[in-house]
């Protein structure tokens, strides 16, 4: 099997980490189609909160995992951390698949038999 360069793995890892701390910051903060959909029938205050009318989103609680480094999108909750939290995300499916694969094709390796000829 033919080995992929390193200067490819190098510039996927660029291209990830620019599009998670670079680009994030350009995604709309509007509400995405199922929290829209969820808010449909309801009157919103200013901070998109519903006060009034009926709609699923009044029935709604917080999430379990709100209090997490990593929820919604920021870094502690501090607003302007997208990117940064975009990176942490990279690095860490980076860090979580690459030991898989790792542990994956060093174990199918060990266990497959030699061939006798």
């Amino acid at each position: 099997m033919k080995k992929l360069p390193l200067a490819f793995y190098a510039g996927f890892l660029v291209v990830a980490l620019l599009l998670a701390g670079v680009v994030s910051y350009a995604a709309s903060s509007s509400p995405d189609g199922l929290d829209a959909v969820t808010q449909t029938g309801c009157q919103l205050d200013e901070a998109g909160e519903p006060v009034g009318g009926q709609c699923i989103a009044q029935n709604a609680g917080e999430h379990a995992t709100g209090g997490s480094p990593l929820a919604d999108y920021t870094v502690g909750g501090s607003e302007g951390t997208t990117g940064l939290a975009g990176v942490i995300g990279v690095l860490a499916t980076l860090v979580l698949a690459g030991g898989l694969f790792w542990v994956l094709r060093r174990r199918s390796r060990d266990e497959t038999p030699s061939r006798v000829e």
